[in-house]
């Protein structure tokens, strides 16, 4: 009977996915589970529906809720993490103050100045977790979902002791997409895909044995499934593969696509509406928050049972509980240099098979170098902006934005040092303390300081 908490439980939908995803399986569904969240109304909610769920069910499972993050932590094998640190606020400020600067950030919490300032206050959060479990739980394992994966899962193994690893679905989303785009049933599709969250790459991509990529060249072709997926047909016309996540996403990650209106224009896709606009994933959230602080529960206790999602933490679980072997595509640090030509202290996104002896990464050698190259840029950028952040390194937070690959298409030095520093002081109270250590070239006067 594995004992499972969920820390951030009062993301109610997901939360509930994923308790109706462990109590799915029969070995799991004694399990005890433990919900956490400071948010005391969201929290009840998500007890609420897990508990119909077991009842409805007639499960032996036990579910309990607390605001006590440690008492949630005591003795659990498995930790599910899913925290938001700072709500609409901070999230906001990430993505309007770098629109000022004509930085147009789609997504904005993973990449981008957006996705750097979120790491920075996401992570004491995730350290002050990370320490409880050392005291309490040292064992359990930590499923981390909270975004930016890279920066957070970094920093958790580069500052403490406790084994994490990051679950993304961009790689099973991404399958169907492609097994939609060459006209293959989906779990047919072999594939073998490596890289960072969210610019990993398709390396091989097979039907009966034979890859499907001359088929998804061809699709590039056809203007109804191009524009389905613009940017991601464009990354395969220009590098050779098919990238994880979506166009409308993936324009961040590169400098080619959000720096130019025509450009956003030309890449309108049928999925984006009239185009792939800034800022979608905020006003999402705030949508969404307004409908999560409603004091109704918008659902039928009575009707709520178990259903199993796409998500991995279950059958990661099961494969660890149970001894029954399985592959993911998990966000592990390259210490075993699972990608030779990515830093061996990256976190990178590959194959990991899982069974009851553990969890085993395994080596794709080396990326193609253009691949490559686009994910060390990245792996640059999250590495300044851990360091940052545990060192208190404000310098090398500026020199994370400034090497963002998006950010320094659209802005100069300069501005991106002042949109820095602006975002700094606007966020403050959510971010670890900065300051310029004694080097003089850190604080760069600005042109108004002249």
């Amino acid at each position: 009977m594995p004992t499972i908490t969920f820390i951030g439980a009062g993301s109610m939908v997901f939360a509930t996915n994923l308790i109706g995803d462990i109590l799915s399986y029969e070995a799991l569904s004694d399990s005890e589970i433990r919900l956490m969240d400071i948010d005391e109304h969201r929290l009840e909610q998500t007890h609420a529906v897990a508990d119909a769920m077991i009842d409805n069910e007639g499960l032996d499972a036990t579910v309990e809720a607390t605001t006590d993050r440690r008492a949630a932590l005591e003795g659990a094998d498995y930790v599910l993490n899913m925290i938001n640190v700072g709500g609409t606020e901070p999230f906001e400020n990430e993505i309007r103050i770098p629109e000022k600067y004509g930085i147009e950030q789609a997504i904005g919490d993973t990449t981008g100045p957006g996705g750097v300032f979120r790491g920075l206050r996401t992570i004491p959060t995730m350290l002050d977790i990370a320490r409880d479990m050392e005291d309490v739980c040292p064992d359990a394992l930590l499923l981390n979902y909270t975004n930016p994966m890279a920066i957070v899962c970094k920093a958790v193994y580069e500052a403490t002791d406790i084994e994490v690893v990051g679950l993304c679905h961009s790689v099973p989303h991404t399958a169907e997409a492609i097994a939609e785009y060459v006209d293959v049933p989906e779990d047919e599709l072999d594939y073998w895909v490596a890289g960072i969250n969210h610019m990993a790459f398709f390396l091989e991509a097979k039907h009966d044995g034979e890859s499907i990529y001359p088929d998804l060249r061809e699709a590039y072709h056809d203007e109804e499934t191009y524009r389905k997926d613009t940017v991601r047909f464009e990354m395969l016309r220009h590098f050779g593969l098919f990238p994880t996540e979506s166009s409308h996403h993936m324009s961040e990650y590169v400098p080619y696509f959000r720096t130019d209106e025509d450009a956003i224009e030309e890449l309108t896709g049928t999925n984006y509406a009239e185009r792939m606009p800034t800022a979608t994933y905020l006003k999402g959230w705030t949508e969404r928050s307004e409908e999560r602080d409603s004091p109704e529960l918008d659902v039928d206790l009575e009707e709520v049972g178990v259903e199993r999602s796409e998500e991995y933490a279950a059958r990661l679980i099961h494969s660890l509980e149970t001894d029954t072997p399985r592959r993911f595509n998990l966000n592990v640090p390259n210490h075993e240099d699972s990608i030779a030509n990515l830093p061996n202290d990256a976190c990178v996104e590959v194959p990991v098979f899982a069974d009851g002896a553990g969890i085993h990464p395994c080596s794709v050698g080396e990326l193609p170098p253009e691949i490559a190259t686009l994910d060390q840029q990245h792996t640059a950028v999250y590495e300044l902006a851990v360091e940052g952040a545990l060192e208190g390194d404000r310098s090398k937070v500026h020199r994370a934005v400034k090497l963002d690959p998006l950010s320094s298409a659209a802005c100069t030095l300069e501005e991106l040092h002042e949109m820095t520093e602006e975002l700094i002081e606007a966020n403050e109270a959510y971010l670890p303390p900065l300051e310029f250590p004694g080097d003089e070239r850190a604080a760069i006067p600005t042109a108004a300081d002249d």
